[in-house]
């Protein structure tokens, strides 16, 4: 059911559809309450890889573990039944000295403009709290690495609890005794997104006055179909290294094709001799980022950022165990 003040009269527009339009509205003072959607793409710059992506070397050497299907690493009912795979997968995307992006910075420097509604993201690497953001200012749609959970007793338990036996190639088990599964807070398949996600939808896309979307190829549901839960006339600036529909391929590619065939298609009116507000920027979303912050005039700041957190972060970062993800 559409809400009358996506209709309101103040929706601001662009002067024109490029990055110089955007950075026009944010000049304006028009755009207060900007959210931004986040994927995969916003974290590779870190070293993070793509967990959906063949090529990233997570799913070599599998074999042993007698999967029905690739992505049965990721399915509730398979973990319940050998819990193995998935905190092997685990083991391999572990990155102790990751630092946020600049795209992951310049969602902070967003919120201490005091422009940001909320910032939602799919990643579960936590790098949103590593870049200072403030917890109630995102929302981790797929859930997170921070916190676990015994699938017994339900305790809740810290990352670092479970990282030193993820390390160790064990398989986490409850500090309670109980003998249960400390599962991360992580969204599996067959699970629902957190409450979080839910709760903040109506308030913060309601009150959006321009959408950022970056690094994210649209393809998985519910999380993609908040571009279409602001006003119709609320610009859109989409940022990623493609805008076709058909950026991966493979098994999980069929599968969401499939679920959301009608639904992608045309996600945005990039290009369409219709299109009213939506903007597309090709390119890897620091280069998109440090381009959009050279023209608001903030690219000092940025940088500034960047420099002084990622001191500090290596820092604490210089004592943390790693792990061998070859072996």
């Amino acid at each position: 059911v559409l809400q009358m003040d996506w209709f309101r009269r103040d929706t601001p527009s662009l002067s024109s559809f490029d990055l110089e339009g955007v950075v026009d509205l944010i000049k304006s003072g028009k755009a207060k309450n900007i959210i931004t959607l986040a994927g995969a793409g916003i974290s590779t710059a870190a070293g993070i890889p793509d967990f959906r992506s063949s090529s990233s070397g997570i799913y070599d050497n599998l074999e042993e573990f007698n999967l029905p299907y690739p992505m049965a690493v990721f399915s509730l009912d398979y973990f319940k039944t050998n819990p193995k795979p998935f905190f092997e997968v685990a083991r391999r995307l572990y990155r102790p000295h990751a630092k946020p992006t600049l795209t992951h910075y310049f969602v902070r420097l967003l919120h201490e403009k005091t422009l940001l509604r909320r910032h939602y993201t799919q990643n579960v690497d936590d790098l949103e709290r590593l870049s200072g953001l403030p917890e109630d200012k995102f929302v981790e749609a797929h859930g997170t690495f921070h916190t676990g959970h015994c699938q017994q007793c339900h305790k809740e338990h810290t990352f670092e609890y479970m990282r030193d036996q993820i390390i160790r190639k064990e398989v986490p088990k409850c500090s309670a005794n109980c003998n249960g599964v400390v599962k991360p807070d992580v969204v599996l398949f067959g699970e629902n997104l957190p409450r979080k996600f839910y709760t903040r939808l109506s308030s913060d896309f309601s009150a959006c006055d321009l959408l950022l979307i970056m690094g994210t190829s649209l393809q998985v549901l519910p999380f993609a179909g908040l571009i279409h839960r602001v006003g119709p006339r609320v610009p859109r600036l989409y940022l990623n290294r493609e805008y076709s529909e058909d950026d991966q391929t493979g098994f999980i590619s069929f599968i969401m094709r499939f679920m959301v065939a009608g639904f992608r298609r045309h996600p945005l009116r990039w290009g369409r001799s219709d299109n009213t507000r939506d903007v597309f920027v090709r390119g890897d979303t620091d280069s998109s980022v440090l381009k959009l912050t050279e023209l608001l005039g903030w690219e000092e700041e940025l940088l500034n950022m960047k420099k002084t957190t990622d001191e500090e972060l290596e820092l604490l970062q210089s004592t943390l165990p790693t792990s061998d993800i070859s072996s």
